[in-house]
Protein backbone atom coordinates (compact mmCIF):
# COMPACT_ATOMS: atom_id res chain seq x y z
CA UNK A 1 0.00 0.00 0.00
CA UNK A 2 1.01 3.59 -0.69
CA UNK A 3 0.31 5.65 2.43
CA UNK A 4 0.36 9.38 3.14
CA UNK A 5 0.49 10.56 6.76
CA UNK A 6 -0.58 14.18 7.27
CA UNK A 7 1.19 16.23 9.94
CA UNK A 8 4.66 16.98 11.23
CA UNK A 9 4.74 16.48 14.98
CA UNK A 10 5.70 13.80 17.46
CA UNK A 11 2.38 12.02 17.02
CA UNK A 12 2.96 11.77 13.28
CA UNK A 13 6.52 10.51 13.78
CA UNK A 14 5.13 7.75 16.01
CA UNK A 15 2.45 6.88 13.44
CA UNK A 16 4.97 6.84 10.59
CA UNK A 17 7.35 4.71 12.66
CA UNK A 18 4.60 2.19 13.40
CA UNK A 19 3.24 2.13 9.84
CA UNK A 20 6.74 1.73 8.41
CA UNK A 21 6.91 -1.74 9.93
CA UNK A 22 3.76 -2.99 8.24
CA UNK A 23 4.13 -5.83 5.72
CA UNK A 24 1.30 -4.16 3.77
CA UNK A 25 3.33 -1.00 3.15
CA UNK A 26 5.13 -0.30 -0.11
CA UNK A 27 5.67 3.49 0.02
CA UNK A 28 5.25 5.97 2.87
CA UNK A 29 4.96 9.75 2.48
CA UNK A 30 4.44 12.42 5.14
CA UNK A 31 3.28 16.00 4.65
CA UNK A 32 5.05 18.04 5.84
CA UNK A 33 7.00 15.71 8.16
CA UNK A 34 10.09 16.60 10.17
CA UNK A 35 13.75 15.61 10.53
CA UNK A 36 12.93 12.37 12.34
CA UNK A 37 10.08 11.36 10.08
CA UNK A 38 12.45 11.75 7.12
CA UNK A 39 14.26 8.63 8.38
CA UNK A 40 11.21 6.40 7.75
CA UNK A 41 9.15 8.30 5.15
CA UNK A 42 9.55 10.63 2.19
CA UNK A 43 8.62 14.10 3.42
CA UNK A 44 6.74 16.41 1.07
CA UNK A 45 6.53 20.15 1.60
CA UNK A 46 2.76 20.51 1.90
CA UNK A 47 1.23 22.06 5.01
CA UNK A 48 -1.12 19.79 6.96
CA UNK A 49 -3.95 22.33 6.62
CA UNK A 50 -3.54 22.70 2.84
CA UNK A 51 -6.52 20.50 2.00
CA UNK A 52 -6.43 21.03 -1.79
CA UNK A 53 -2.67 20.45 -1.85
CA UNK A 54 -2.94 17.22 0.16
CA UNK A 55 -5.72 15.88 -2.07
CA UNK A 56 -3.88 16.81 -5.26
CA UNK A 57 -0.69 15.08 -4.08
CA UNK A 58 -2.55 11.98 -2.90
CA UNK A 59 -4.39 11.74 -6.22
CA UNK A 60 -1.23 12.19 -8.31
CA UNK A 61 0.68 9.64 -6.23
CA UNK A 62 -2.19 7.10 -6.26
CA UNK A 63 -2.22 6.98 -2.47
CA UNK A 64 -4.15 4.01 -1.07
CA UNK A 65 -4.72 5.50 2.41
CA UNK A 66 -4.41 9.02 3.80
CA UNK A 67 -3.83 8.99 7.58
CA UNK A 68 -4.57 12.33 9.21
CA UNK A 69 -2.66 13.13 12.40
CA UNK A 70 -3.75 16.62 13.61
CA UNK A 71 -7.28 17.85 14.29
CA UNK A 72 -7.17 21.05 12.20
CA UNK A 73 -7.21 19.37 8.74
CA UNK A 74 -10.10 17.18 9.89
CA UNK A 75 -12.21 20.12 11.05
CA UNK A 76 -11.38 21.80 7.70
CA UNK A 77 -12.88 18.82 5.85
CA UNK A 78 -9.84 16.87 4.63
CA UNK A 79 -11.63 13.52 5.00
CA UNK A 80 -14.60 14.87 3.01
CA UNK A 81 -12.31 16.20 0.28
CA UNK A 82 -10.52 12.85 0.08
CA UNK A 83 -13.84 11.02 -0.23
CA UNK A 84 -14.96 13.37 -3.00
CA UNK A 85 -11.71 12.58 -4.87
CA UNK A 86 -12.15 8.83 -4.42
CA UNK A 87 -9.38 8.54 -1.82
CA UNK A 88 -9.56 6.46 1.35
CA UNK A 89 -8.89 8.54 4.45
CA UNK A 90 -8.46 7.55 8.09
CA UNK A 91 -10.20 10.29 10.04
CA UNK A 92 -13.70 11.68 10.60
CA UNK A 93 -15.70 13.95 8.35
CA UNK A 94 -15.83 17.65 9.21
CA UNK A 95 -19.32 17.12 10.67
CA UNK A 96 -18.06 14.34 12.95
CA UNK A 97 -14.85 16.23 13.79
CA UNK A 98 -17.04 18.81 15.56
CA UNK A 99 -16.58 16.49 18.55
CA UNK A 100 -13.27 18.29 18.92
CA UNK A 101 -13.97 21.47 17.00
CA UNK A 102 -16.80 22.47 19.36
CA UNK A 103 -16.91 21.56 23.03
CA UNK A 104 -20.55 22.66 23.09
CA UNK A 105 -21.38 20.17 20.33
CA UNK A 106 -19.70 17.39 22.31
CA UNK A 107 -21.73 18.19 25.42
CA UNK A 108 -24.93 18.21 23.36
CA UNK A 109 -24.13 14.79 21.91
CA UNK A 110 -23.04 13.22 25.17
CA UNK A 111 -25.94 14.67 27.15
CA UNK A 112 -28.33 13.17 24.60
CA UNK A 113 -26.46 9.86 24.86
CA UNK A 114 -26.59 9.80 28.66
CA UNK A 115 -22.81 9.88 29.06
CA UNK A 116 -21.60 10.69 32.59
CA UNK A 117 -19.79 14.02 32.70
CA UNK A 118 -19.49 17.41 34.34
CA UNK A 119 -22.39 19.84 34.73
CA UNK A 120 -21.98 22.51 32.06
CA UNK A 121 -23.35 25.76 30.66
CA UNK A 122 -22.54 27.65 27.44
CA UNK A 123 -22.07 31.41 27.16
CA UNK A 124 -21.58 33.92 24.36
CA UNK A 125 -21.74 36.93 26.71
CA UNK A 126 -18.85 37.58 29.08
CA UNK A 127 -20.93 39.37 31.72
CA UNK A 128 -23.41 36.49 31.87
CA UNK A 129 -20.50 34.05 32.19
CA UNK A 130 -19.02 36.06 35.07
CA UNK A 131 -22.38 36.15 36.85
CA UNK A 132 -22.69 32.37 36.50
CA UNK A 133 -19.21 31.84 37.95
CA UNK A 134 -20.02 34.03 40.96
CA UNK A 135 -23.18 32.01 41.51
CA UNK A 136 -21.45 28.62 41.20
CA UNK A 137 -18.22 29.40 43.03
CA UNK A 138 -14.80 27.78 42.58
CA UNK A 139 -12.97 25.64 41.68
CA UNK A 140 -14.54 25.77 38.24
CA UNK A 141 -13.45 25.11 34.65
CA UNK A 142 -13.53 27.66 31.80
CA UNK A 143 -13.17 26.32 28.23
CA UNK A 144 -12.91 28.04 24.87
CA UNK A 145 -15.52 26.36 22.68
CA UNK A 146 -13.32 26.02 19.58
CA UNK A 147 -9.86 24.68 18.77
CA UNK A 148 -7.09 26.23 20.85
CA UNK A 149 -4.13 23.86 20.34
CA UNK A 150 -4.77 22.13 23.66
CA UNK A 151 -4.45 25.41 25.59
CA UNK A 152 -8.04 26.63 25.76
CA UNK A 153 -8.94 25.17 29.16
CA UNK A 154 -8.44 26.97 32.48
CA UNK A 155 -9.03 25.16 35.77
CA UNK A 156 -9.70 28.13 38.02
CA UNK A 157 -9.05 27.69 41.74
CA UNK A 158 -10.82 30.96 42.58
CA UNK A 159 -13.67 33.04 41.19
CA UNK A 160 -11.16 35.77 40.34
CA UNK A 161 -9.11 33.32 38.25
CA UNK A 162 -12.25 32.23 36.42
CA UNK A 163 -13.22 35.82 35.69
CA UNK A 164 -9.71 36.50 34.38
CA UNK A 165 -9.98 33.45 32.11
CA UNK A 166 -13.34 34.67 30.79
CA UNK A 167 -11.82 38.07 30.02
CA UNK A 168 -8.78 36.53 28.31
CA UNK A 169 -10.78 34.09 26.19
CA UNK A 170 -13.90 36.13 25.33
CA UNK A 171 -12.72 39.73 25.40
CA UNK A 172 -8.96 39.65 24.71
CA UNK A 173 -9.48 36.67 22.37
CA UNK A 174 -6.17 35.04 23.31
CA UNK A 175 -7.34 32.00 21.31
CA UNK A 176 -8.92 33.98 18.47
CA UNK A 177 -12.37 33.00 17.28
CA UNK A 178 -12.21 29.81 19.38
CA UNK A 179 -13.21 32.07 22.28
CA UNK A 180 -16.36 33.55 20.77
CA UNK A 181 -18.25 31.03 22.87
CA UNK A 182 -17.18 29.37 26.11
CA UNK A 183 -18.28 26.51 28.31
CA UNK A 184 -18.17 26.73 32.07
CA UNK A 185 -18.10 23.35 33.72
CA UNK A 186 -18.08 21.69 37.09
CA UNK A 187 -14.53 20.93 38.25
CA UNK A 188 -14.23 17.15 38.44
CA UNK A 189 -11.92 15.72 41.07
CA UNK A 190 -9.83 12.59 40.50
CA UNK A 191 -7.15 11.25 38.17
CA UNK A 192 -7.22 12.29 34.52
CA UNK A 193 -6.79 9.55 31.90
CA UNK A 194 -6.58 9.60 28.11
CA UNK A 195 -8.27 6.58 26.54
CA UNK A 196 -8.38 5.78 22.82
CA UNK A 197 -10.73 3.73 20.66
CA UNK A 198 -10.79 3.04 16.93
CA UNK A 199 -14.21 3.61 15.37
CA UNK A 200 -15.64 2.68 11.97
CA UNK A 201 -19.01 4.43 12.30
CA UNK A 202 -20.69 1.48 14.01
CA UNK A 203 -18.07 -0.59 15.83
CA UNK A 204 -15.63 0.69 18.46
CA UNK A 205 -12.41 -1.18 19.19
CA UNK A 206 -10.61 -0.25 22.42
CA UNK A 207 -6.95 0.68 22.05
CA UNK A 208 -5.18 1.62 25.27
CA UNK A 209 -4.96 4.36 27.90
CA UNK A 210 -2.25 6.80 28.94
CA UNK A 211 -1.76 9.63 31.40
CA UNK A 212 -0.56 12.99 30.10
CA UNK A 213 1.19 15.78 32.00
CA UNK A 214 -0.20 19.10 30.82
CA UNK A 215 1.50 21.68 33.01
CA UNK A 216 4.96 22.89 32.10
CA UNK A 217 6.67 22.41 35.47
CA UNK A 218 7.48 19.60 37.87
CA UNK A 219 4.71 18.83 40.35
CA UNK A 220 2.11 20.00 37.82
CA UNK A 221 3.02 23.67 38.22
CA UNK A 222 2.96 26.51 35.72
CA UNK A 223 0.79 27.06 32.66
CA UNK A 224 -0.89 24.38 30.57
CA UNK A 225 0.93 23.11 27.50
CA UNK A 226 0.20 20.73 24.67
CA UNK A 227 1.67 17.98 26.89
CA UNK A 228 5.06 17.53 28.55
CA UNK A 229 5.10 13.75 28.80
CA UNK A 230 2.97 10.65 29.17
CA UNK A 231 3.01 7.03 30.23
CA UNK A 232 0.99 3.96 29.34
CA UNK A 233 -0.70 2.00 30.77
CA UNK A 234 -1.79 4.03 33.83
CA UNK A 235 -2.31 1.68 36.80
CA UNK A 236 -5.51 3.53 37.79
CA UNK A 237 -7.23 2.49 34.54
CA UNK A 238 -8.16 -1.13 35.15
CA UNK A 239 -9.74 -3.60 32.70
CA UNK A 240 -13.05 -3.13 34.52
CA UNK A 241 -12.85 0.66 34.03
CA UNK A 242 -12.07 0.19 30.33
CA UNK A 243 -15.17 -1.99 29.92
CA UNK A 244 -17.28 0.60 31.76
CA UNK A 245 -15.97 3.44 29.58
CA UNK A 246 -16.69 1.47 26.39
CA UNK A 247 -20.24 0.71 27.57
CA UNK A 248 -21.17 4.07 29.11
CA UNK A 249 -19.15 6.58 27.07
CA UNK A 250 -17.80 5.33 23.74
CA UNK A 251 -20.58 3.14 22.36
CA UNK A 252 -23.49 5.45 23.37
CA UNK A 253 -21.68 8.44 21.83
CA UNK A 254 -20.94 6.48 18.64
CA UNK A 255 -24.62 5.47 18.41
CA UNK A 256 -25.78 9.08 18.94
CA UNK A 257 -23.43 10.33 16.21
CA UNK A 258 -24.80 7.71 13.81
CA UNK A 259 -28.36 8.65 14.78
CA UNK A 260 -27.61 12.28 13.87
CA UNK A 261 -26.37 11.23 10.43
CA UNK A 262 -22.73 12.03 11.24
CA UNK A 263 -21.16 8.60 11.93
CA UNK A 264 -17.72 8.83 13.50
CA UNK A 265 -14.83 7.07 11.77
CA UNK A 266 -11.27 7.38 13.01
CA UNK A 267 -9.72 7.40 16.45
CA UNK A 268 -11.72 8.76 19.36
CA UNK A 269 -9.64 10.33 22.13
CA UNK A 270 -11.68 10.05 25.32
CA UNK A 271 -10.51 12.48 28.00
CA UNK A 272 -11.68 11.09 31.35
CA UNK A 273 -11.63 11.96 35.02
CA UNK A 274 -11.63 8.91 37.25
CA UNK A 275 -13.75 10.22 40.13
CA UNK A 276 -15.02 8.62 43.33
CA UNK A 277 -18.33 8.07 41.48
CA UNK A 278 -16.60 6.42 38.51
CA UNK A 279 -15.26 7.64 35.15
CA UNK A 280 -16.69 10.90 33.80
CA UNK A 281 -16.08 12.48 30.40
CA UNK A 282 -14.02 15.67 30.27
CA UNK A 283 -13.80 16.00 26.49
CA UNK A 284 -13.48 14.19 23.18
CA UNK A 285 -10.73 14.71 20.63
CA UNK A 286 -10.81 13.25 17.13
CA UNK A 287 -7.17 12.18 16.77
CA UNK A 288 -4.42 10.42 18.66
CA UNK A 289 -3.04 12.41 21.56
CA UNK A 290 0.40 13.95 21.48
CA UNK A 291 2.46 12.75 23.40
CA UNK A 292 0.16 9.82 24.34
CA UNK A 293 0.39 8.38 20.81
CA UNK A 294 4.11 7.81 21.21
CA UNK A 295 3.57 5.51 24.19
CA UNK A 296 0.75 3.62 22.45
CA UNK A 297 2.74 2.99 19.29
CA UNK A 298 5.65 1.62 21.31
CA UNK A 299 3.33 -0.81 23.10
CA UNK A 300 1.29 -1.92 20.05
CA UNK A 301 2.37 -5.36 18.83
CA UNK A 302 -0.22 -5.69 16.04
CA UNK A 303 -0.01 -4.18 12.54
CA UNK A 304 -1.24 -0.60 12.83
CA UNK A 305 -1.90 -0.20 9.11
CA UNK A 306 -4.28 -3.18 9.05
CA UNK A 307 -6.29 -1.66 11.91
CA UNK A 308 -6.44 1.84 10.36
CA UNK A 309 -7.63 0.39 7.06
CA UNK A 310 -10.31 -1.68 8.81
CA UNK A 311 -11.61 1.41 10.60
CA UNK A 312 -11.77 3.27 7.29
CA UNK A 313 -13.65 0.45 5.55
CA UNK A 314 -16.11 -0.42 8.33
CA UNK A 315 -14.44 -3.74 9.16
CA UNK A 316 -13.30 -3.28 12.76
CA UNK A 317 -15.45 -6.19 13.91
CA UNK A 318 -12.84 -8.45 12.29
CA UNK A 319 -9.86 -6.90 14.10
CA UNK A 320 -8.20 -7.74 17.40
CA UNK A 321 -5.09 -6.06 18.76
CA UNK A 322 -2.16 -7.25 20.85
CA UNK A 323 -0.34 -5.01 23.31
CA UNK A 324 2.95 -5.35 25.13
CA UNK A 325 2.67 -5.71 28.89
CA UNK A 326 5.74 -3.52 29.20
CA UNK A 327 4.94 0.11 30.03
CA UNK A 328 6.22 3.02 27.97
CA UNK A 329 7.13 6.54 29.10
CA UNK A 330 7.73 9.57 26.90
CA UNK A 331 9.40 12.77 28.11
CA UNK A 332 8.89 15.90 26.02
CA UNK A 333 11.92 18.12 25.50
CA UNK A 334 10.81 21.66 24.73
CA UNK A 335 12.55 24.88 23.76
CA UNK A 336 13.35 27.13 26.73
CA UNK A 337 10.56 29.66 27.11
CA UNK A 338 7.77 27.29 25.99
CA UNK A 339 4.76 27.62 26.24
CA UNK A 340 5.63 31.31 25.94
CA UNK A 341 8.03 32.76 23.37
CA UNK A 342 11.11 30.73 22.46
CA UNK A 343 14.01 30.86 20.02
CA UNK A 344 14.14 28.71 16.90
CA UNK A 345 17.09 27.28 15.01
CA UNK A 346 19.29 25.81 17.73
CA UNK A 347 21.13 22.58 16.90
CA UNK A 348 20.36 19.31 18.69
CA UNK A 349 23.28 16.86 19.00
CA UNK A 350 23.82 13.26 20.11
CA UNK A 351 20.39 12.03 19.00
CA UNK A 352 21.88 8.80 17.65
CA UNK A 353 23.49 8.07 21.02
CA UNK A 354 20.14 8.53 22.76
CA UNK A 355 18.37 6.28 20.26
CA UNK A 356 21.01 3.60 20.76
CA UNK A 357 20.19 3.16 24.47
CA UNK A 358 18.40 -0.21 24.88
CA UNK A 359 14.65 0.38 25.19
CA UNK A 360 14.85 4.04 24.14
CA UNK A 361 13.29 5.76 21.14
CA UNK A 362 13.50 9.44 20.18
CA UNK A 363 10.45 10.84 18.38
CA UNK A 364 10.82 14.20 16.63
CA UNK A 365 8.20 16.93 16.87
CA UNK A 366 9.43 20.48 16.18
CA UNK A 367 12.55 19.69 14.16
CA UNK A 368 13.85 20.20 10.65
CA UNK A 369 17.05 19.13 8.85
CA UNK A 370 19.76 21.77 8.67
CA UNK A 371 21.80 22.58 5.53
CA UNK A 372 24.60 20.20 6.56
CA UNK A 373 22.44 17.36 7.81
CA UNK A 374 22.24 18.61 11.39
CA UNK A 375 18.93 18.59 13.30
CA UNK A 376 17.51 22.00 14.19
CA UNK A 377 14.81 22.87 16.72
CA UNK A 378 11.99 24.87 15.11
CA UNK A 379 9.03 24.33 17.48
CA UNK A 380 7.99 24.63 21.09
CA UNK A 381 7.72 20.94 21.86
CA UNK A 382 10.70 19.56 19.98
CA UNK A 383 11.40 15.94 20.95
CA UNK A 384 9.55 13.07 22.61
CA UNK A 385 12.17 10.91 24.28
CA UNK A 386 10.67 7.54 25.13
CA UNK A 387 11.64 4.50 27.14
CA UNK A 388 10.12 1.05 27.42
CA UNK A 389 11.03 -1.59 30.00
CA UNK A 390 9.72 -4.33 32.27
CA UNK A 391 8.16 -1.93 34.77
CA UNK A 392 7.20 1.73 34.88
CA UNK A 393 10.19 2.88 36.93
CA UNK A 394 12.63 1.15 34.58
CA UNK A 395 10.83 2.64 31.57
CA UNK A 396 11.07 6.11 33.07
CA UNK A 397 14.74 5.61 33.94
CA UNK A 398 15.40 4.56 30.33
CA UNK A 399 13.65 7.65 28.98
CA UNK A 400 15.66 9.98 31.22
CA UNK A 401 18.93 8.25 30.36
CA UNK A 402 18.14 9.04 26.74
CA UNK A 403 17.21 12.63 27.63
CA UNK A 404 20.53 13.06 29.41
CA UNK A 405 22.43 11.68 26.41
CA UNK A 406 21.08 14.45 24.16
CA UNK A 407 23.20 17.60 23.83
CA UNK A 408 20.76 20.49 23.55
CA UNK A 409 21.42 23.33 26.01
CA UNK A 410 18.52 25.35 24.62
CA UNK A 411 16.00 22.67 25.66
CA UNK A 412 14.38 21.60 28.93
CA UNK A 413 12.00 18.94 30.22
CA UNK A 414 10.04 17.96 33.28
CA UNK A 415 11.89 15.48 35.49
CA UNK A 416 8.83 13.87 37.12
CA UNK A 417 6.89 12.18 34.30
CA UNK A 418 4.95 9.29 35.78
CA UNK A 419 4.81 10.79 39.27
CA UNK A 420 1.17 9.82 39.83
CA UNK A 421 2.06 6.14 39.60
CA UNK A 422 5.61 6.27 40.96
CA UNK A 423 5.46 9.08 43.48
Amino acid sequence: MRVLVVGGGGREHALCWAISGSPMLTTLFCAPGNAGIAEVAECVNIAAEDVPGIVAFATAQKIDLVVVGPEAPLTLGLADACAAAGLRCFGPSAAAAKLEGSKHFTREVTTAAGVPGARWAQFTDADAARAYVREQGAPIVVKADGLAAGKGVVVAATVAEAEEAIADIMESRVHGDAGASILIEECLIGQEVSFFALCDGETALPLAAAQDHKRVGDGDTGPNTGGMGAYSPPPVFTAALEAEVMDRVVRPSLAEMARRGTPFKGVLFVGLMITAEGPKLIEFNVRFGDPECQTLMLRLKSDLLTALLAATEGELKNISLRWSDEPAVVVVMAAKGYPGSYKKGSEIRNLAAADAIPGAKVFHAGTKPGPNGEVLAVGGRVLGVAGMAADLKAARDTAYRAVDAIDWPEGFCRRDIGWRALG
